[in-house]
């Protein structure tokens, strides 16, 4: 997500060592910790309100489905069973092979009602 590598790491800590000093880096470390387990609770007790608060029709609802990429996944690319199998359209999926649709010098044809 954020491509960090051990170099970019090794960089961010001696900054954050020579801006905050050694006395308040861990000070500042313990309390950026406290503030994102924090916000994760937070997060979670918000999941499990709307979860609630849905009702029993959608028990089986994932949040994580409201993604935009699982959610094309889902309801675009599988076909699924009602439960929860799926078979992947990916296979019927044509591939382009690279040819021209028209020689040189072919009109495209023509449809009228189309214009």
């Amino acid at each position: 997500m954020f491509d960090l590598s051990i170099w970019k790491l090794l960089v961010l800590g001696v900054l954050a060592l020579i801006i905050f000093g050694p006395d308040q880096l861990p000070k500042i470390a313990s309390q950026a910790g406290r503030a994102l387990r924090d916000l994760r609770r937070i997060a979670d007790s918000a999941k499990a309100d709307l979860q609630e608060g849905l009702g029993p029709e959608f028990q089986d609802f994932d949040i994580a489905d409201l993604h935009p990429r699982n959610f094309v996944r889902k309801h675009l690319w599988d076909e699924h069973d009602g439960n929860g199998n799926g078979q992947s359209y990916a296979a019927e999926i044509p591939v382009p092979t690279g040819e021209p649709l028209l020689s040189p010098g072919e009109s495209p044809p023509y449809d009228a009602e189309a214009t």
